[in-house]
């Protein structure tokens, strides 16, 4: 009975989704809707899973800083991992749930310097957490609220004096003497001169202005000269004047006017009580937020005075009276009957109804991601369905209460994304080679450290095994179209093992494809080497670069003739004839930069005659970008009218039909 009833100030678990962890909250309010429902108005907490990636390290370093400070023992990687899962970060923000949706208590502190951090993890349901995390900003600062504890707070005492050592440090510069109890003045005649400071202050509010626009009446401005501010003036001028009355008075009166002293209740105005009195509301005592977010003209020491005094004021005995009647009116606690309905992630046992989640397409001999047992009361669905991974009933527990798996694992980072924002519509390049079923294991954290680097998978064999037993799991053909797909590894080698001895009865289908000997495949290709040549439609046919160490003119090895001697006319390798001011590759070539061959761009280069490079000058530079641009169509250049010889020269023709190549 206990256990199910919930208080105001309790931190409790809130269930919003059946697959994401709990959400941990402490709980303000309690009101009764109108429906007769019960609502309840929580601050939120927030997981390390609930916050950037930038702001998890600046809270790694604050816990290596608190480590170094307290003086914590080594932790192991596996406690570190999961007291991660253990710290929380406090908010500010406020939101309502309803009571029905809570799951359970749960025990936050604050973390301090005497606790020790395995401690945390011996306790079930017990969190910790020392830094604010702002929604809004995306910030992370450490909580002004801490209970200074532990041994840079502890006060230095000095040794005991011994019976007639004298004292040898300075008192002046320990303390200020602001009276003594000593003096040679009579208790009424100190009495008479308070009453005569008071007199002076009320007078000195009534020459003031805005001392009587505040207090118009006489006896609200008696009532301001009868505040401490006064009576402490008063008295530091008897200590100051050593206690003679006839200077004191003169003090209390200089030649100017009387001496006005005012406090902070009479400083402030009345929109700035209202501004502090919302601010109050909305964040307790944090000071510090309350001048930062709505009195920054106002100092720290300022806001602290003013709270102090406003507090024996009426107007804070009226709004505590208020707040007590609406603390009345409301709930103080509910009970919630405890949640037994089955989870949707629940795996299909025989007999029972399919599961979500795809819960009822899990194949037999999985084991738990994160205890690897295979043996469990009952079994949940967890991470991405196309995943097909599954947690033991006390690693299920432990998910949803955590937000975390036992042991670190690669698929956590996937189930976690999957589970925050739904599904993804693309991995990244690492996230895949880390859950391909075709990579190491060994090799996975080098190749997700690796980024925008070219990779190789290479398979195992029973990868390679698990290809052709496991093909109806795997689906190689839909895998290799979705790439971006993730592939549980570990599902398909498991049920790889259970159907490999069955598989070794059976031989493999396989289709004999009936191959041709090599002697008949190069009578063919000899007979089919001559090849008819055709005009160039579109961008010219690209040249394997395999080929640039063949040679370019006469028979290749299998028979087949080149293009150059075919009908007796010279052809580049585009198959366009040359014109006369291009060379083949057969004559002469002029003398060229050597280039590697993993830099050249084709096997076939053309190179520039005086011809051709006497026809450049005729384009203009728009020319020759477009030519550049579109190497597959046709050049045309306006020549000049040929110079009259006597010998018949073969004119040039007005356009060529072939394509100018630039080399670099």
């Amino acid at each position: 009975m206990a256990a199910n009833m919930y208080r105001v100030g309790d931190y409790v678990y809130f269930e919003n989704s059946s697959s994401n962890p709990y959400l941990i909250r402490r709980i303000e309010e309690l009101n009764k809707t109108a429906n007769g429902n019960v609502e309840a108005k929580v601050v939120c907490l927030f997981r390390r899973r609930d916050i950037s990636g930038n702001l998890n390290t600046l809270a790694d370093s604050n816990a290596r800083e608190f480590e170094e400070e307290s003086k914590q023992p080594t932790p192991s990687e596996q406690q570190k991992h999961q007291l991660k899962h253990r710290e929380l970060f406090l908010s500010r923000q406020f939101e309502s749930l309803p009571a029905t949706h809570i799951r359970g208590k749960c025990n936050v502190t604050l973390l301090n310097e005497t606790d020790v951090l395995a401690g945390y993890l011996e306790k079930e349901d017990c969190f910790f957490y020392s830094l604010v995390f702002d929604p809004v900003q995306k910030t992370l600062l450490a909580d002004q609220g801490e209970i200074r504890v532990g041994s840079k707070y502890q006060a230095e005492i000095p040794d005991k004096l011994a019976e007639g050592e004298s004292d040898n440090r300075i008192q002046e510069k320990l303390e200020t003497k602001v009276w003594d109890p000593n003096n040679q003045l009579k208790d009424p005649q100190i009495d008479q001169f308070l009453v005569v400071a008071r007199a002076v202050g009320t007078f000195a509010r009534a020459l003031d202005c805005s001392s009587s626009i505040r207090q118009p009446s006489l006896h609200m401005s008696a009532a301001a000269a009868s505040r401490d501010i006064t009576l402490f003036h008063a008295m530091d001028t008897l200590q100051k004047n050593n206690y003679d009355l006839a200077k004191a008075m003169s003090t209390l009166v200089p030649q100017g006017g009387p001496v006005l002293c005012r406090d902070e209740m009479e400083e402030w105005s009345a929109s700035e009580a209202m501004l502090f009195e919302e601010a109050l509301e909305k964040y307790g005592k944090d000071f510090n937020d309350i001048r930062q977010d709505f009195l920054p003209w106002k100092s720290l020491a300022s806001v602290v005075q003013f709270y102090y005094m406003w507090k024996t004021t009426d107007r804070y005995i009226q709004q505590k009276r208020l707040k007590a009647a609406e603390a009345d009116s409301k709930l103080k606690q509910v009970y919630i009957p405890t949640y037994t309905k089955p989870n949707p992630n629940q795996i299909m046992v025989p007999g029972s109804k399919p599961g979500m989640n795809g819960a009822a397409g899990f194949q037999k001999g999985l084991s738990c991601e994160s205890c690897h047992t295979a043996q469990s009361p009952q079994w949940y669905a967890w991470g991405p369905p196309n995943m097909q991974c599954r947690l033991c009933a006390s690693c299920w527990i432990y998910w949803k209460k955590y937000g975390g798996l036992k042991t670190p694992t690669q698929l956590e980072g996937a189930a976690r994304a999957g589970s925050e924002s739904g599904p993804r519509g693309h991995m990244t390049r690492q996230e895949v080679q880390g859950m391909s079923p075709f990579t190491r294991n060994e090799g996975r954290a080098k190749l997700l450290a690796k980024n925008r680097q070219t990779f190789i998978l290479q398979t195992t064999k029973l990868t390679r095994i698990a290809r052709r037993v496991c093909e109806d799991i795997l689906q190689p053909h839909r895998a290799a179209r979705r790439p971006y797909a993730s592939i549980n590894a570990n599902a398909v080698k498991a049920e790889c093992i259970i159907r490999l001895p069955k598989a070794t009865k059976t031989p493999l289908k396989t289709k004999l494809v009936p191959r041709q000997s090599l002697a008949n495949i190069v009578k063919e290709l000899a007979i089919s080497a001559p090849l008819k040549l055709k005009a160039s439609r579109g961008p010219p046919t690209p040249i394997n670069r395999n080929q640039a160490s063949q040679p370019r003119v006469g028979q290749s090895l299998l028979g087949k003739r080149g293009f150059e001697s075919a009908a007796g006319v010279p052809y580049p390798a585009n198959g366009r004839p040359y014109t006369s001011g291009m060379r083949t590759t057969s004559q002469s070539v002029i003398k060229r930069q050597k280039v590697s061959q993993g830099e050249a761009p084709n096997p076939v280069v053309f190179v520039a005659t005086k011809d051709t490079r006497a026809l450049r000058k005729h384009l203009t530079q728009s020319e020759m970008r477009r030519a550049a641009r579109k190497p597959h169509l046709l050049v045309r250049i306006k020549l000049p009218p040929p110079p009259p010889r006597s010998l018949a020269m073969p004119l040039l023709p007005s356009s060529t039909s072939e394509p100018i190549v630039l080399e670099d």
